[in-house]
């Protein structure tokens, strides 16, 4: 028998270590070639790490959460192979378990036992009990019989301690069995790890280094809907269902043109705003792991139909866990919908080191002054927030003016120049 010893691979250029996420093995698995040993997890991309040999799990370095540098070891496997050979200590490992199974569990009841039994004695007094007319008044104010509560002061005398006691033993016999009565105390203690660690880091980041201020303009999209209803009753077949979302993308390649200053990132260390050419937008998407922030590169380069068709692409890669590196990094802007939740205002959250971000609210029928009386239009919120270092706020309102006015007339949106 041998021991192979297999270490935290290189799972990315510059990547120093990872957060382990999962361990699909314990210590005493059997495992074959190839099977998936754990998964760990850096910079919002998840790497499986898969056995190179078979044999059995004799010893896991890290727990759930732990971070593990590159080239450390993770994982120790007992195998056939005469490669390496198992150092004794490493065997005796996993015995130390199996010994603390072995305890009879009766020793560690027997207290309980005796706490229980306790209270309710089973002599029967024939005579008065032995207290003090203090202790006496109390224990009537209580409603306590002395008769039922053991003395275990000089000559069975009766304490105020020994009222304590029966007061307790009579509290937890008097106690409802239900549980119910625990969920008030009830406390679950969930240890935050993987994506949801990645995003309680970035959101801090965020927050804590950039002031945001928060802009939001109310937009008829009535005009819009109609085309995208009309569109959608027109689609080729292949071709996806159009949302709000494909418009609004084009709607800010064409905004940014001439605002480059939103279409940019801005490094506070060096104190250096980047403005790109190229428009790479963040979609912020929902996933059973926790949000995700997918990215259609070059948005300027592609038409309707193929924003539609990228936001699908890259949201159903971020949700099924399949985007790879370079598809959740390099956005220079990002938009944040919550579709039919998308409630009336929101207070969206700069992807540092971005320094703007568009958040789109749900659509509402509503009654609007035409001049000559009130009619029904859809309603849209844009509630988007910025870098109040790099960004002014006459310039923000500037930007989304702009944005408002493609939205509200979309067949500008299809206009060059």
């Amino acid at each position: 028998m041998a021991e192979f010893v297999i270490t935290m691979p290189d799972v990315g250029e510059g990547v120093a270590e990872a957060e382990l996420v999962e361990w699909n093995v314990k210590p005493g698995d059997p495992v074959h070639e190839d099977m998936v040993l754990a998964a760990v997890m850096t910079d919002k991309a998840t790497v499986e790490i898969p056995s190179p040999v078979a044999g059995v799990v004799t010893w896991l370095a890290a727990e759930v959460g732990d971070t593990v540098a590159v080239k450390a070891p993770l994982v120790r496997i007992e195998t056939n192979a005469s490669a390496v050979a198992a150092a004794p200590a490493d065997v005796t490992e996993p015995e130390a378990p199996s010994d603390m199974t072995e305890e009879p569990p009766a020793a560690e009841i027997q207290p309980a036992r005796e706490i229980q039994d306790a209270p309710p004695s089973p002599e029967v007094e024939h005579h008065k009990p032995l207290a003090s007319p203090a202790v006496r008044q109390r224990a009537d104010d209580l409603d306590i019989d002395l008769g039922q509560v053991r003395g275990t002061g000089p000559d069975g005398h009766i304490t105020h301690a020994d009222l304590d006691t029966f007061l307790t033993a009579r509290s937890q016999s008097e106690r409802p069995a239900a549980p119910i009565a625990s969920r008030d105390s009830a406390v679950e203690e969930v240890k935050v790890t993987g994506l949801r660690r990645k995003i309680a880091e970035k959101m801090t980041l965020s927050v804590s280094r950039i002031p945001h201020i928060t802009y939001v303009e109310e937009i008829d999209v009535t005009d819009l809907e109609d085309l995208r209803t009309t569109m959608n009753g027109n689609r080729r077949s292949g071709q996806p269902k159009l949302t709000i979302l494909p418009f609004l993308m084009r709607a800010l390649v064409k905004t940014v043109a001439d605002h480059p200053g939103m279409n940019a990132t801005f490094d506070d260390e060096k104190g250096v705003v980047s403005h790109y050419e190229a428009v790479h937008i963040g979609i912020a998407t929902q996933t059973p792991t926790g949000l995700m922030v997918p990215v259609v590169r070059h948005t300027e380069a592609l038409g309707l139909w193929e924003c539609a068709a990228e936001v699908v692409r890259v949201a159903e890669a971020a949700r099924t866990g399949a985007a790879q590196r370079d598809e959740l990094t390099g956005s220079t802007i990002t938009i944040s919908s919550l579709g039919p939740l998308g409630g009336i205002v929101s207070t969206p959250i700069i992807n540092h080191p971005e320094v703007a971000i568009i958040g789109v609210n749900k659509i509402v029928t509503r009654p609007v002054w035409d001049g000559s009386g009130f009619v029904p239009r859809k309603m849209m919120n844009l509630s988007s927030s910025f870098d109040h270092r790099v960004v002014d706020g006459w310039d923000a309102a500037v930007f989304i003016q702009a944005i408002k006015a493609l939205l509200e007339k979309p067949a500008l949106i299809f206009i060059d120049g």
